[in-house]
């Protein structure tokens, strides 16, 4: 086993990811453990004991996988649910005691930027801008930026609303209309307000769309009907709006049974998914491309690519 593996950590809301790579950026390992971190934090702004035991045994977990690969160097970033926890920086010092594992909370503009640099490995060359956005369980991010080897971030936002929290706070584990029409409203006014920030007329026609995180890869699995969801032959489909807005009907139509039983969704993500689709299909819609790319790659691809680049200067 080559000495220079390197492991990238990203702890989100809803789960917590590891990637492992060598120094040809050749991924080893590649997991997502759904630790729920944020389920029942909504009201109190605290992790709960149980939500807190599930994300300490995925850290353990992964400290395992890292020292059976050998990894030489590691970033282990935690995003909107320990920005916003009470008892966050406990759960962080926790980690680094039970784990040995250093959590960073990262703030909104360093996740956004780590999520385009992933993200970016999925864009078409013949875009010379990208609009990137990151679904996740406690927030979401929209960010423009050019679409070369250095990224220039032009303008982003960080909308406080994600899967998790919005299913929580809007009570929309089942679509209903009317809960439904509030979250949508309150997406939408960040949404208007980043395309006016952002001057994106000016830049769509050089732009293309790309949408990371568990939601867009489970819908462009459920578009095409597949009866095992495989998220490494979702990354870098393009899919279309009007294929999207189908799909994605049939998810507000469903019951929780069939949620649940469905192959593309499943019971970590059927109490989650509605709402989810309710922030995603706002924001593209807002947007107005005609299509998106899925990718799988964001802010651990991110994370790898740049202590490769740091371990090529030392």
């Amino acid at each position: 086993m080559s000495e220079n593996n390197f492991a990238a950590i990203d702890l989100g809301t809803n789960s917590c990811r590891l990637m492992i790579a060598n120094q040809n950026e050749e991924c080893l390992y590649r997991q997502s453990v759904p630790t729920r971190l944020g389920e029942g934090m909504y009201i109190g702004m605290c992790f709960t004991p149980e939500a807190i035991d599930r994300g300490l045994n995925a850290l353990k977990q992964y400290a395992d996988i890292m020292q059976k690969y050998q990894v030489s160097d590691y970033r282990a970033i935690a995003t909107a649910a320990c920005r916003m926890a009470k008892n966050g920086a406990d759960f962080v010092h926790k980690v680094e005691g039970q784990t040995g594992i250093k959590l960073e909370v990262i703030d909104s503009v360093e996740e956004a930027r780590l999520n385009l640099k992933g993200a970016l490995l999925n864009a078409p060359t013949s875009a010379k801008y990208a609009v990137v956005y990151d679904l996740g369980g406690g927030s979401t991010e929209i960010t423009l930026a050019t679409n070369d080897i250095n990224p220039k971030i032009l303008h982003t936002v960080s909308i406080p609303w994600g899967g998790r929290n919005a299913a929580e706070a809007f009570e929309l584990e089942n679509y209903c209309l009317k809960r439904a029409s509030f979250l949508r409203e309150e997406i939408k006014k960040y949404a208007d307000d980043f395309i006016i920030k952002a001057h994106l007329p000016e830049y769509k026609k050089q732009c293309c769309l790309l949408a990371t995180s568990s939601t867009p890869l489970r819908l462009t699995a459920l578009s095409e009907n597949w009866t095992i969801y495989d998220r490494f032959k979702a990354d870098g489909k393009i899919v279309s709006r009007a294929l999207l807005d189908e799909t994605i009907a049939r998810v507000y139509n469903m019951s929780p049974t069939e949620r649940l039983s469905s192959p593309c969704i499943g019971e970590n993500r059927a109490p989650i998914f509605v709402a989810a689709c309710v922030i995603f299909k706002t924001i593209y819609d807002v947007l107005e491309f005609d299509e998106l790319t899925a990718s799988l790659k964001s802010a651990q691809d991110g994370i790898i690519k740049e202590l490769i680049e740091n371990a090529k200067t030392d």
